[in-house]
């Protein structure tokens, strides 16, 4: 787990509260950062989405279970983990542009 600050359940120095348990293995570099901020602050390099066409790749971890789940699984999950059920922040969904071509 790459990141800022980041903690066993994968929150970090931007986003630490308790449903805050994701992290995504972004598309440029196929390492897990809890976000966005992360990423820019520790790689050397741009972001890129994930394109639509890919969105069946284990990409987004659930910090609380550990479990991996596909993009479009984690998008059609309703703000919590569908393997242990612990709530997804759902302001992530704010952003999810940022990770995703949504």
């Amino acid at each position: 787990m790459f990141g800022v600050a980041v903690d066993e359940a994968t929150r970090c120095a931007h986003y630490d509260t308790d449903r805050d348990v994701v992290a995504i293995r972004f598309a440029c570099c196929e390492q897990f950062y809890p976000c966005h901020a992360c990423h820019d602050a520790v790689a050397d390099h741009d972001a890129t989405r994930w394109p639509r066409e890919r969105f069946d790749a284990p990409a987004v971890l659930c910090g609380a279970c550990e479990t991996v789940l596909s993009i479009a699984t984690y998008l059609d999950c309703g703000h919590e983990c569908p393997a242990c059920g612990h709530a997804f922040n759902p302001g992530c969904g704010a952003h999810a542009d940022r990770y995703f071509d949504v």
